[in-house]
């Protein structure tokens, strides 16, 4: 093995201890309540290196944030296709139940609901959520056009109303005084507006 190969191994190492290290951190005291020595101490590597690997605490938070979001979106893919093609709009009620109780989680709820719309503003919080989440309520609607349980329209309307939606009854949950009655609520709200896009057409 050759000394550039080892050299790659050894700083993607490294990056993968930082993201663990901040991770964990962000999500027990967020994102102001941490600092870079700490972030480094906890990683098992210097502040040298951390600024190698990253330009400051932001980027380093937004990589973090990536990784949550990434994480979610597996498991959300995960319970869509454990629900099978028969029914797309179930199939995405059962998606937005990850999301939901996601918002429960700790790590989550600090890091993607709390801090990272006020850390990286509104325009790359919400890049970061369509580039995870719109291309699988984008499949699920065109699924549900394409079996007949919704009329033949405009998908990406609709998919871009509805990852608001979810987005919106995450941040609710995430925030509320009462999460898991938010969380009942808020699931029997969104399972109502998916239930009614079937019964949805144009004109």
């Amino acid at each position: 093995m050759g000394e550039p190969r080892k050299q790659a191994e050894r700083s993607a190492a490294t990056r993968a201890a930082l993201i663990a290290a901040a991770r964990e951190l962000f999500g027990e005291r967020g994102y102001a309540g941490v600092g870079t020595t700490e972030l480094a101490d906890a990683a098992g590597v210097t502040r040298g290196a951390l600024y190698h690997q990253f330009a400051d605490k932001r980027e380093l938070f937004a990589t973090v944030f990536e990784s949550v979001e990434q994480d979610l979106i597996e498991r959300i893919a995960a319970r869509i296709a454990e629900a099978g093609p028969g029914d797309p709009l179930g199939a995405l009620a059962e998606g937005a139940e990850v999301l939901i109780d996601a918002a429960l989680e700790p790590d989550f709820r600090q890091i993607a609901a709390v801090d990272a719309p006020g850390v990286l503003g509104w325009e790359e919080w919400r890049r970061v959520s369509e580039r995870y989440g719109l291309g699988l309520i984008v499949a699920g609607i065109g699924a549900a056009i394409d079996e007949g349980s919704m009329a033949e329209q405009p998908v990406d309307p609709i998919a871009h109303l509805l990852l608001g939606a979810l987005n919106e009854g995450a941040m609710y949950v995430a925030r509320a005084e009462q999460p898991e009655r938010a969380r009942r609520e808020t699931l029997d709200a969104l399972r109502a507006m998916l239930s009614s896009l079937a019964r949805y057409g144009p004109g």
